[in-house]
């Protein structure tokens, strides 16, 4: 992290009913306890460590807000045992650390960027540090509005530069092994190349019948239960998923260990997709390209990569 980009703001700063977007961040990696982690955040941002009510610490009051700091597995709430306790020591050897805060300012992340850098000093490690790692970042960027047209473009601007995306990212390999950011299936982006999409509960349609599964690298299911639990639920199992109006990105791997990586290079990459999606004669193009491109019977996929990066250029 010896070099950290200036933070890009989003092209819509605001909602549609004039406040400030917020984003909520998830930070996945290993090396520490949570002891120490909470201690590091409480020191770089202020606010007081606590036991949380289920599981894990939560640093109180800090400049990002409450911070939420525990072992990132279902199967594990708050010790009360020593067997407990001692099943808590093992599952850190195999699972990460989270770090997940509340929603901030897009600014903040330059102080959470610094806090990793006390972490990384202090022996936290990356996605890159074993076969079966597999950390990553998520951010989770409030939406505009509950309308079609602030949803549809992010989405499908998303989908049709996601393998370009991935490529100029080098997604890690124990992120692309383990089904947690598969891409988006073909079928999915031909629906949103056809159009013909008259509101939200179409796009929940579409995306419930080609794609129905947290683990993509854009997650629609928070915002599509939010804007429509029952429809959703009538699909498939929404124990799991957090009704919310925000996008929930996670296909950045968390390098904290490596140098030049920082939040601020991931959130940049999601405000370009963002950026990419406002112009609407783009979108259209890559609409069209993609249906010359699936009709061709001498196409790979990697042409479409090639094609899009062409006309988009690079999110390195």
């Amino acid at each position: 992290m010896a070099h950290v980009p200036e933070l890009r703001p989003l092209p819509r700063a605001e909602t549609a009913g004039g406040r400030p977007r917020r984003v909520g961040v998830e930070i996945e990696f290993g090396g520490l306890p949570e002891s120490e982690v909470a201690k590091i955040v409480s020191t770089e941002c202020g606010g007081s460590v606590e036991q949380g009510e289920e599981k894990g610490l939560v640093v109180k009051g800090s400049e990002l807000g409450d911070v939420q700091i525990y072992l990132d597995t279902a199967l594990l709430s708050k010790p009360g045992t020593r067997f407990e306790e001692s099943l808590h020591d093992l599952a850190r050897t195999v699972v990460p650390v989270e770090i997940v805060t509340s929603p901030i300012l897009p600014e903040k992340i330059v102080e959470l960027d610094r806090t990793l850098l006390t972490l990384q000093r202090q022996g936290a490690t990356g996605t890159a540090s074993g076969i079966t790692a597999g950390f990553g970042v998520h951010f989770n960027p409030e939406i505009v509005s509950d309308e079609l047209s602030d949803i549809l473009p992010v989405l499908a601007m998303f989908a049709f530069c996601e393998d370009s995306l991935r490529r100029d990212m080098g997604l890690d390999l124990s992120r692309r092994m383990l089904p947690f950011v598969d891409p988006y299936p073909r079928t999915l982006l031909d629906g949103l190349a056809a159009g013909g999409l008259h509101g939200v509960g179409d796009l929940i349609d579409l995306y419930l019948e080609r794609s129905a599964s947290r683990n993509h690298g854009l997650d629609m299911l928070c915002v599509f239960a939010h804007l429509d639990k029952d429809r959703v639920a009538a699909k498939m199992d929404i124990s799991s998923v957090s009704p919310r109006p925000t996008f929930h990105y996670r296909l950045p791997d968390c390098r904290i260990d490596e140098p030049d990586w920082s939040l601020a290079l991931e959130w940049n990459r999601w405000v370009r997709i963002e950026d990419l999606a406002e112009d609407s004669g783009l979108l259209r193009e890559l609409e069209r390209e993609w249906k010359i491109h699936r009709a061709s019977y001498r196409t790979m996929r990697g042409d479409w990569t090639r094609r899009v990066s062409e006309r988009v250029g690079s999110f390195a």
